[in-house]
């Protein structure tokens, strides 16, 4: 397994664009506790660290799809970096004004979230073109959804560490500082400056106009309901169980037991076509969120919760060369920035459904939340399996091998004119 990777990150440009991708990815990664941090450091309410943080996410899950459409459409170095640099800067005079002014506050972090660059959507569409073999690029993608866990893992202790050193101001201006240089470090490279999207059909849909992708995001947005209401039903239980210390652990547990199911799921070549294999992961995570509801000791409760991680990062891997084969020709960057912009809305929407859950009918209800939405998910999967996995016909067949970029599967654009950009 370890050879695996380590032979993709021997290849030229990869370690770069991987290592690159996360630092640039910090400030997104960190914003909700930079953001709270720093408003309780001034003297703010925890309603407004929370609002600010809102305004935060929805702009970022706004911004990200439209920003992958410029990227397709002009490249990714004059969209990443204008767009990490005004992200920072955003966040810059909101670390200088504080909370006092409340109208430029919201404005502020609206802008930093709105022009966060969309890195991981720009990675995803650079494996293909920077890893020679088709097994390299889905254990890329692999690797990458573990990164991600590494990622969220690490970025939190690094603003603390920040916070401990300096202060949450300071924290503010670093975490976004480092940002832009992850961002500078892509752009700049070689692989970054070379890529081009394919021609594209004029549409205003973009990447929504794929059939195929919609569902995957149908799908998807349940996983992120189900993920977001774990981390609120956890904090209902580590009350009860020992405090901080116990949802720290559980949630760590989480992210370990994602790292470890990704990185077996990346080193193994899998047959079959992806949509299927998905069907079966996503059931299998359903399952895994099951047990949770038994809410035995904090050891055991810690150790179902590393259970219950496995298969997240092997459904995102998946879900990533789904992306990858169902995105029409040309639009491969917005279409994985939709993903990112539909799992963090269903993050979203666990947060905040669980909670009322949870008051209603008590922790154990609040551990089923994962489950049922890991089920709704799977049944989205099932009922457009008809779409997902697609039957192209003979002239579709000669499409695809004209194609050099994704829409792998086949998918046909009928009725649109050929040599226009959308």
């Amino acid at each position: 397994m370890a050879a695996g990777y380590a032979e993709i990150l021997r290849t030229r440009y990869a370690t770069r664009l991987l290592a690159g991708t996360l630092v640039g990815r910090l400030p997104n990664a960190t914003a909700a506790i930079t953001i709270v941090l720093f408003i309780r450091a001034e003297g703010g309410t925890y309603s407004l660290a929370g609002a600010l943080a809102a305004v935060y996410g929805v702009a970022n899950a706004v911004g990200q799809p439209l920003l992958g459409r410029l990227v397709d459409l002009y490249g990714q170095p004059r969209v990443q970096l204008p767009a990490a640099l005004l992200s920072a800067l955003a966040m810059a005079a909101f670390a200088f004004t504080g909370p006092d002014r409340l109208l430029l506050a919201h404005l502020a972090v609206g802008v930093a979230g709105l022009c966060t660059p969309p890195l991981e959507g720009g990675l995803r569409a650079l494996w293909p073109h920077v890893l020679g073999k088709e097994e390299q690029v889905h254990a890329a993608y692999a690797m990458d959804a573990v990164a991600q866990e590494v990622m969220f893992t690490v970025g939190p202790l690094f603003v603390t560490g920040c916070v401990a050193l300096w202060s949450e101001q300071a924290a503010l201006l670093v975490v976004n500082a480092i940002g832009v240089l992850g961002a500078l470090s892509v752009v700049a490279s070689a692989p970054s400056r070379a890529w081009r999207s394919d021609p594209r059909e004029a549409h205003w849909l973009g990447a929504l106009r794929s059939p195929g992708l919609l569902a995957l995001l149908g799908a998807f947005l349940f996983v992120g309901v189900a993920l977001g209401s774990i981390t609120v039903a956890g904090v209902s239980y580590a009350d009860a169980h020992g405090g901080d210390v116990v949802y720290g652990w559980m949630m760590a547990a989480i992210g370990l037991g994602a790292l470890v199911g990704g990185s077996v799921y990346g080193a193994r070549r899998w047959s079959g076509v992806p949509e299927r294999r998905l069907s079966v992961l996503v059931a299998l995570l359903a399952l895994g969120y099951v047990p949770l509801t038994l809410m035995p000791g904090a050891p055991a409760m810690t150790a179902l919760c590393a259970v219950a991680g496995v298969f997240l990062a092997p459904s995102l891997a998946c879900a990533f060369i789904i992306v990858d084969r169902h995105a029409p020709r040309g639009t491969v960057t917005e279409a994985f920035s939709w993903l990112v912009t539909t799992f963090t809305v269903g993050t979203s929407l666990g947060t905040a459904g669980a909670g009322p859950v949870v008051e209603w009918g008590g922790t154990g209800w609040g551990f089923a939340v994962p489950s049922l939405a890991g089920a709704a998910a799977l049944l989205v999967l099932l009922a457009t399996s008809r779409v997902l996995v697609p039957v192209p016909s003979a002239r579709e067949t000669e499409v695809v091998a004209s194609s050099s970029e994704n829409d792998r599967n086949g998918t046909a654009e009928p009725g649109f004119s050929a040599g226009h950009q959308a």
